[in-house]
């Protein structure tokens, strides 16, 4: 059977497989397109068995926010010209779709169905790396953000007695700007209350050998060790960061949200955050 150039069209935007592949597939098939399919769909897989080794050290984090869900993927690539591609953005879109529409909370097997179908189309190795899924009940709301074209994704959920805050101009700016500090200022933590303790043992030890050899007496070294682990919790605690965005009066995240509080007479709070670094 003479193969035509609008089959192999045609089975092109079905499967999206390159125009080569689609040729032989349906040489292999007289012109059969269930069975081209299945051909290519093999032909696939054995693509995807060899490039599972492959380092992927690029990717794109895509996030989707609902009224209910919101929803953060990472998937990670070999190079930055695949992150960039079209088909491979809409991957991360699907996969977030998917986890809203199922109510997933970890990669599934459709999921990685929707990776293997384009590893065969686009030739390159991909993984879902992280997935988050937070829920908004009533009274929370998620901000996003997207750094350097997916290159960082972040998510911030808040919480009020009163939603209709999250209305305000004024906090979709300041929600809006701590996305973007969370991007900027990469926090550990949200505040000292989240700092594991097997982690604040370790840097008291550093802080206590740092000070062993100063000739002050105990309390003042006690002093000095507790005011270093204050100054390491500014740097690492999302609450006690300096804020980056926009504030000339050099306040704290803490001290930002009570200050737009008294002046709207509300009490919105950061309850969490997810922050995703493409591909690491």
């Amino acid at each position: 059977m003479e193969i035509t150039m609008d089959m192999i069209k045609q089975l092109r935007e079905l499967t999206h497989a390159g125009i080569m592949d689609c040729k032989k597939a349906l040489q292999s098939s007289d012109g059969d397109f269930a069975k081209a399919e299945e051909y290519l769909k093999k032909v696939g897989l054995a693509a995807v068995e060899k490039r599972v080794d492959r380092a992927t050290d690029n990717g794109r984090v895509t996030y989707v926010i609902t009224d209910k869900k919101a929803v953060m993927v990472d998937v990670s690539c070999e190079t930055d010209f695949v992150a960039r591609n079209s088909e491979f953005k809409k991957l991360g879109e699907d996969i977030c779709n998917l986890a809203i529409e199922k109510g997933c909370t970890q990669p599934t097997e459709d999921m990685e169905d929707l990776v293997k179908k384009l590893i065969a189309t686009i030739n390159e190795n991909m993984k879902i790396k992280k997935m988050v899924v937070l829920d908004i009940p009533a009274n929370n709301y998620v901000m996003g953000y997207s750094h350097a074209d997916g290159n960082i994704g972040v998510l911030v959920q808040f919480k009020a007695s009163d939603s209709a805050i999250f209305k305000n101009e004024d906090f979709q700016t300041l929600a809006f700007n701590t996305a973007m500090h969370v991007c900027a200022a990469a926090p550990m933590y949200l505040n000292d209350s989240c700092v594991p303790k097997d982690y604040e043992d370790e840097q008291l030890d550093i802080f206590k050998a740092q000070v062993s050899k100063m000739d002050k007496p105990e309390k003042v070294l006690e002093g000095i060790v507790r005011g270093k682990l204050a100054k390491h919790y500014a740097e690492i605690c999302l609450m006690d960061q300096i804020f980056q965005i926009s504030n000339d009066d050099g306040l704290s995240v803490k001290q930002l949200y009570a200050k737009f509080n008294k002046e709207h007479g509300s009490d919105v709070e950061i309850v969490g955050y997810e922050r995703f670094l493409a591909g690491a």
